[in-house]
């Protein structure tokens, strides 16, 4: 029984000491580097940088793109549902088409929310 694990202890092992010995060369390495301003200051095509860089996005961008995301993932999840509801209400019934509709209500409810909490009104 316990020779079943033997791969498994192997395989923690193997990866335990391998980020140790990464550890230990990026601790013993890394100090012959030192920072300076020069090596901290921005790189671009040897030239002297004439402005801050990229400015910031706003916060809405992120929130959007997460919202996009997070939807596009649930959508994902429907397309095997749809691909196998014919041959399982066969052996299960409804249940397979309940349990997708209260999937649904559920993400209605999360974008109703997100309507009302403005997070899709560019305008504010």
């Amino acid at each position: 029984m316990l020779q079943d694990y033997i791969p498994v202890l192997l395989h923690i092992i193997v990866a335990v000491g391998f980020a140790t010995v990464a550890m230990v060369a990026n601790l013993v390495l890394g100090r012959a580097g030192r920072r300076t301003p020069d090596k901290d200051m921005v790189y671009e095509c040897g030239m002297v940088p004439e402005t801050q860089g990229q400015p910031r996005f706003s916060v809405k961008f992120y929130l959007v793109a997460m919202l996009f995301i997070l939807f596009d993932i649930e959508i994902v999840f429907m397309y095997p549902w749809a691909v196998v509801f014919q041959s399982f209400v066969a052996q299960h019934g409804d249940v397979i088409l309940w349990s997708m509709l209260s999937f649904v209500v559920v993400l209605l409810f999360g974008y109703v929310y997100a309507i009302k909490k403005g997070a899709l009104d560019w305008s504010r």
